[in-house]
């Protein structure tokens, strides 16, 4: 948004005052959905990436700070896009406008702009914060993460338990079942439109990077590029080498492209099969595709990218260009000492960002990550080797993207992408406002099925499948807000059933044709004689079973959600954090109240551990590894056996912490409930290290893992102990062991102090 002018004109709607702020006509859809929400109703804005959706959103807190001076809520599902955002938002109005919670930032909560992550929002919600009072819009960017396995059911929450009156602006992407998930959302809220848009208003060219050539993957009736429609017959000449096969089966040939021949979308005639990441980026600059982002689905594999491309020599910036580089970057090391710089690779970083080259993924130390965001969006690095997080939505504006294979591993083995994963990556190419279009390109393989790429490229879209599940901190922060009933009425309200239910319609339907076909197969065998009779009773033998097969599906996933959380109940009446005399509803109890206090995967676990006493005899540094061990989770399923602290009080604590996670899988099984993953300790030395007040160099070294990785599970740490200490405090301001939760809270700040020091610290607040 432009910030040109900031006094609205006298009179008319507050769009038309708004528009004239903006550098840029509106587009139709985002016209239609500012009307809906100055209309008073919510929307659902489905749209393809970089189409301009976060205008509605910028539109929501112009019209929240104009119409009533409410507070408006903006949500990002990583804590790298709040902070984006929240510079963003600082710039448009003023910082003592604008506050950030990220978990780990707490920066003027009271601000009526609140930027944060959207577990900070659940978490508010669970916990009845007055900041709800005057709330008048939430923003939920890039909702589709609802269909995340792992965090999903974050988005679901908020959307059934924001109080009625707040109105929803939910940005996504361009999912294929977009009136479905609005349909819901109509009917748990209310007044919600949606309003979807296909159209990219950066044209999207898709290629295939050969040894030889970049060849555009659609072609017109010309045989000129296109951005859709007939896949290019060139292609098919390609043998599986990479390589070519005229007409008369000779391979190798130029067909006539000489070397000084600059056709559009192809660079000169390359003799060699393979194609090399110095390959890649030579080809990318010399076809003017550059700033560009070269996703590979492997850490190791960016850095490895960037060491190639300095060896052979690629240089991409001019003099200008580098100093300028070079002056930014020495400033954000400028602090470290010299065994700092070297352990953090900070010679062979600087040499890659002068050359306009760098690497971007969860390995990297944050602050480094904010520079290659940076110089990216100021087009003095060109190229940058990433993995799939950065299509995320951080704003890193690429003329072009390039996807070096068409599967990843993902843990456990490799797997083809899916229509959504490609559609999310290619989507981060051509930014409107400065690309007149944008490029994705495949690199030939031998692996490439051009078929298959044919679809993935065409595929504009993707559905979303609700990952929705009741929890015990989800159960008992509910049953203390509402009655039984009302919490299954509540999750039957919830997008996983909405979608189980759809199902349950259409299969039901399929049901009753076949129970007609049924009655028909019966009638036939009454009728017919001798053979013809093994016949239709046979056939009507076999539809029977699966009609009764087809009734226990239907029975099976009607209520599932309430069912679910009907077990989950069960278990903590066992527990003991919730309590009933059989006659009345469940009551939560005081561990209860604990437990509503702890969240994540392993939120029983957790709260076991405290009530039962699992860490004592530990010292700060020892309780800031055992909240490590509860919360890291091992990037394979074949790392080696950790080594774990010295000392009979840390080796008596893990015990005791298996103990529990034991007897707590086997109840998860006795009541059919999901079970969950070991504590791992494949951190633990690392982390007493650090809390020991050991060196980042040594604490690196021995860790092998990168600093961005340590300073990721640092974090995830310190939230842990957060919520420890919070846990233990409010229970035992209640009552409950106030002695033993007091100290344990003191603990748990303590060490969450030895665990928020140097990098680790610094990374919170950038």
């Amino acid at each position: 948004m432009s910030t040109a002018a900031h006094s609205d004109q006298p009179g008319g709607s507050a769009l038309d005052a708004f528009s004239a702020r903006l550098e840029y006509p509106l587009d139709g859809f985002q016209r239609t959905a500012c009307e809906r929400l100055e209309e008073g109703r919510s929307v659902l804005v489905a749209a393809p990436t970089g189409s301009g959706k976060t205008t509605v959103a910028e539109f929501a807190v112009y019209l929240a700070r104009r119409e009533r001076d409410a507070r408006i809520f903006y949500t990002a599902p990583i804590k790298a896009l709040s902070n984006q955002k929240f510079r963003e938002l600082c710039d448009e109005y003023g910082e003592d406008e604008v506050g950030l919670l990220t978990g780990d930032v707490n920066l003027r909560s009271d601000a009526p702009i609140i930027v944060m992550t959207t577990e900070v929002l659940r978490n508010m919600i669970y916990a009845g914060s007055d900041a709800l009072d005057d709330l008048e819009f939430v923003v939920l960017d890039e909702v589709h993460y609802l269909g995340d396995r792992f965090r999903g059911a974050v988005w679901e929450e908020i959307i059934l338990h924001l109080p009625p009156a707040v109105r929803l602006v939910s940005l996504s992407a361009t999912v294929s079942n977009a009136e479905e998930f609005g349909d819901w959302m109509h009917a748990v809220r209310g007044d919600t439109d949606v309003i979807l848009s296909e159209h990219r208003p950066v044209p999207l060219y898709q290629h295939v990077l050969t040894s030889r050539a970049l060849l555009p993957l659609y072609v017109d009736r010309a045989g000129e590029l296109a951005t859709g429609g007939r896949v290019n017959p060139e292609l098919y000449a390609l043998d599986r080498r990479g390589g070519w096969r005229d007409r008369d089966g000779d391979r190798g040939q130029d067909r006539g492209r000489g070397r000084g021949e600059r056709s559009r979308g192809r660079p000169p005639v390359r003799r060699t099969r393979r194609i090399s990441r110095a390959d890649i980026a030579r080809a990318l600059d010399e076809t003017d595709l550059v700033p560009a982002i070269v996703f590979i689905f492997s850490r190791n594999g960016c850095d490895q990218a960037v060491r190639q491309c300095l060896m052979e020599g690629i240089t991409l910036t001019s003099r200008e260009e580098r100093d300028e580089i070079r002056r930014i970057a020495r400033a954000e090391v400028a602090g470290m000492s010299e065994e700092e710089r070297r352990v953090l690779g900070v010679r062979e970083w600087l040499a890659g960002l002068e050359r306009g080259v760098a690497a971007h993924h969860a390995g990297l130390l944050p602050a480094f990550k904010a520079v290659v965001e940076r110089l990216f969006q100021r087009r003095l690095v060109k190229l940058v080797f990433a993995t799939e997080t950065l299509a995320l939505g951080i704003n890193m504006p690429a003329r072009a993207v390039v996807i070096e294979r068409l599967d990843k591993f993902n843990g456990e083995q490799r797997v083809p992408l899916t229509s959504g994963e490609f559609t999310q990556l290619t989507g981060r190419a051509g930014r409107r406002g400065i690309d007149d279009e944008g490029h994705a390109v495949v690199v030939w393989g031998d692996d490439v099925d051009l078929e298959a790429l044919a679809h993935l490229a065409g595929a504009r879209s993707f559905p979303v499948r609700s990952s929705f599940r009741p929890t015990a901190n989800m159960t008992v922060n509910l049953l203390q807000r509402m009655d039984r009933a009302h919490v299954r009425e509540m999750l039957e309200l919830s997008f996983a059933q909405f979608q189980a239910d759809r199902a349950v319609v259409d299969q039901a339907r399929e049901l009753r044709a076949e129970q007609e076909s049924l009655a028909g197969y019966d009638a036939a065998a009454r009728r017919a004689q001798g053979s013809d009779r093994k016949r239709w009773e046979d056939r009507a033998r076999k539809l029977r079973r699966r009609v009764e097969r087809g009734r226990r599906q239907i029975a099976s996933r009607t209520g599932t959600i309430a069912r679910t959380f009907d077990r989950v109940v069960e278990q903590l009446l066992e527990l003991g954090y919730l309590e009933s005399d059989g006659a009345q509803d469940p009551r939560v109890t005081s561990w209860g109240n604990l437990l509503r206090r702890i969240y994540g995967d392993r939120d029983l676990l957790v709260a076991e551990c405290i009530r039962e006493d699992a860490w004592r005899g530990l010292d700060a540094a020892g309780l800031a590894v055992m909240c490590c061990v509860l919360s890291y989770e091992p990037r394979r399923d074949d790392e080696g056996d950790p080594r774990l602290p010295g000392g009979a009080a840390f080796a008596s604590a893990h015990d005791r912490v298996l103990d529990i996670w034991v007897r707590l899988d086997d109840l998860a099984e006795r009541s059919r409930l999901p079970r969950g993953e070991m504590p791992h300790a494949g951190l633990a030395m690392t982390m007493y290290a650090w809390a020991t007040g050991r060196p980042i160099e040594q604490v690196l070294e021995m860790a092998g893992i990168g600093a961005g990785d340590f300073v990721r599970w640092a974090k995830q740490t310190i939230d842990l102990l957060d919520q420890v200490a919070q846990a233990c405090e409010t229970s035992a301001l209640d009552g409950v062991e106030p002695d033993r939760l007091g100290e344990l809270a003191r603990l748990a700040r303590e060490a969450k102090r030895g665990v928020k020091r140097g990098i680790v610290e610094a990374s919170s607040t950038s």
